[in-house]
């Protein structure tokens, strides 16, 4: 029966989840846009184990959201998932931040793009079939009106995630469908962690680190 805890940082959501055999058992999270991590991540896993009645000693690993998103916000997420496994002595997990936020979508016909704002008119996209298969490797891209167009071309494409905003005002094209206002959360990381954790796919604490795709540029200010 494993207890696992799973971290997202990688966007404004900051979000945590006590999920047990895949299933949620508590969700916290501030849906907001404001990067507030530094301020409650570690607060709201105190709350997430008071909630669940459950001493952080119990549970069997640590899942973190592992990117691509934001620089800062994947240094914090990642840097508490470590202190914690080393002070647990706990195994940790990295989920794909677009494999998760691709698991927002469900019963549809088509294709789903993840896609979370690298700023500019850039951004750090997936393509995943209607099973949440991968089908495209992640890529930081500038997007334009051909953008996605050969996905287009065979059917309807779903955008999801924070690059939505930006897509919508470029991308025209009917068969486009933008599902707005959502951020990867650690309410998906559950069932995707637990695979990994039946499959003994862990990562070295000492060594891991973020995908972050790109260098961090100063002035880019993520």
């Amino acid at each position: 029966m494993a207890l696992i805890l799973n971290i997202e940082t990688t966007s404004t959501n900051c979000s945590v989840s006590l999920s047990q055999e895949g299933e949620i058992l508590v969700l916290k999270e501030d849906y907001n846009n404001q990067y507030s991590h530094a301020e409650s991540l570690h607060v709201f896993i105190d709350e997430l184990f008071k909630a669940a009645n459950i001493s952080p000693e119990t549970i069997d690993a640590v899942a973190v959201s592992k990117g691509p998103g934001s620089y800062t916000g994947l240094r914090i997420g990642v840097s508490a998932a470590k202190g914690l496994c080393f002070a647990l002595d706990k195994p940790l997990l990295a989920v794909s931040t677009l494999e998760a936020l691709s698991h927002q979508v469900n019963n549809i016909e088509g294709k789903i793009v993840a896609m979370l704002d690298a700023r500019r008119m850039e951004v750090y996209s997936a393509v995943f079939d209607s099973s949440h298969h991968q089908i495209r490797d992640i890529k930081a891209e500038v997007i334009d009106e051909n953008s996605f167009s050969e996905y287009l071309q065979a059917g309807n494409v779903y955008f999801i995630g924070s690059g939505v905003d930006k897509a919508k005002t470029i991308i025209t094209h009917p068969k486009a469908v933008f599902i707005e206002n959502k951020l990867p959360s650690a309410k998906q990381m559950a069932k995707l962690a637990q695979s990994k954790f039946i499959k003994n796919d862990f990562e070295d604490v000492a060594y891991f680190e973020p995908y972050y795709l790109k260098d961090f540029i100063l002035n880019r200010g993520v």
